[in-house]
């Protein structure tokens, strides 16, 4: 048995009790009074309560999708040129020797990619809560007094 099971018995209990009240009354109200008498005017009045109720719930999760970037990357490489020209036949002091190599590099840039992870943004959710109004609707009893005359009466009313 929980909190509100309890809260609702002992709601339950009072209202038995002023029931009891209610008929006791009744059999007390006739009376005949010499002097003066009087009667207790009573009306009802609304007892409201209010209680929580989970209508939903929100998830925040996130997802993994895959996205194909290109990226220009310039890259630069050797090129050797050769070029041949005629001379004027010089004469020279050098003799016509052995073999004559020359060796020159060649180099390229090459591109080396790889990844890393960074942190782009966030998201949050919190709870707030909003007032609004309803209107509740019900029928009310009263109890109002009525002065009825018989014969020849002189009555005064006094508000």
């Amino acid at each position: 048995m929980g909190f509100f099971d309890l809260f609702n018995e002992e709601e339950e209990t009072q209202k038995e009790i002023r029931k009891e009240r209610r008929e006791d009354d009744r059999r007390e109200d006739v009376e005949f009074a010499q002097e003066s008498a009087h009667l207790d005017l009573r009306e009802e009045e609304l007892d409201i309560d209010k209680y929580r109720v989970e209508t939903g719930d929100v998830t925040l999760h996130k997802d993994i999708v895959e996205e194909e970037k290109a990226v220009n990357v310039p890259v630069s490489h050797d090129q050797v040129v050769i070029e041949q020209r005629a001379v004027d036949h010089e004469p020279t002091d050098e003799p016509i020797t052995e073999e004559e190599t020359i060796h020159i590099p060649v180099t390229a840039e090459k591109i080396d990619v790889d990844k890393h992870t960074v942190v782009t943004g966030e998201i949050s959710a919190h709870k707030r809560s909003v007032q609004e109004t309803e209107q509740v609707r019900d029928v009310l009893h009263k109890e109002v007094a009525e002065v009825e005359e018989h014969g020849d009466t002189d009555i005064i009313r006094e508000d």
